[in-house]
């Protein structure tokens, strides 16, 4: 099943497709990601923990997958992480971790959480998944002064658009980035990944 849904992981899809992907995945997902050597959870808890002046404070992560991300979080001192995905199968993958105080699923239509001083991305936005605008809505929703971590992979930064969506938001002052680094996200399969943290003024 690994090589079945990594093939496909990156293709163009609507919401109620990936969902569907999703949701078949889930019992498989931790295994055949970490067989692939799954390196931007921990990339991503370790960059915002460097960032972050408190880590009791609301952490949202969103598209929160089976928990990979909010175990990596926890791991780096985060006491507070609530998750919501749009897969029902992946949340309770995520809920038997027991490391999010709150789960919920994601209704696409739905306004994104706020008052989050803290947010979190972690292989959500690009091709197969969210759709590049999640990242200015996760930055509309995050508190003034708050840090949201993120990451594109090399499928993601393949299209100029991505980080032109984030340039929009730095180039105004709306937000001031505090870390970029490029390194492994799925190195069995040789894809790296971006990880950034920006701080919204």
């Amino acid at each position: 099943m690994t090589k079945d849904f990594l093939e496909t992981a990156y293709a163009e899809r609507d919401v109620h497709e990936t969902q569907s992907m999703y949701n078949a995945w889930s019992k498989s997902y931790e295994a055949d990601m970490g067989g692939n050597g799954y390196a931007t959870p921990a990339r991503s808890a370790a960059a915002l923990a460097e960032f972050a002046t408190d880590l009791s404070l609301p952490l949202l992560d969103f598209g929160c997958g089976t928990g990979l991300a909010g175990q990596a979080f926890k791991d780096a001192g985060f006491s507070v992480i609530d998750g919501t995905d749009l897969s029902p199968e992946m949340i309770a993958q995520a809920e038997a971790k027991q490391v999010y105080r709150n789960l919920q699923t994601l209704d696409a239509e739905a306004p994104i959480p706020q008052d989050y001083p803290l947010m979190a991305a972690v292989g959500v936005i690009g091709a197969g998944a969210a759709p590049l605008s999640t990242l200015g809505s996760l930055l509309h929703a995050l508190t003034s002064g708050g840090l949201l971590v993120f990451s594109f992979n090399d499928h993601a930064l393949a299209d100029p658009q991505s980080v032109a969506h984030l340039n929009e938001w730095l180039d105004c002052g709306a937000a001031r980035l505090l870390f970029a680094e490029h390194g492994e996200h799925l190195p069995a399969q040789g894809i790296g990944s971006t990880v950034y943290v920006v701080e919204k003024a």
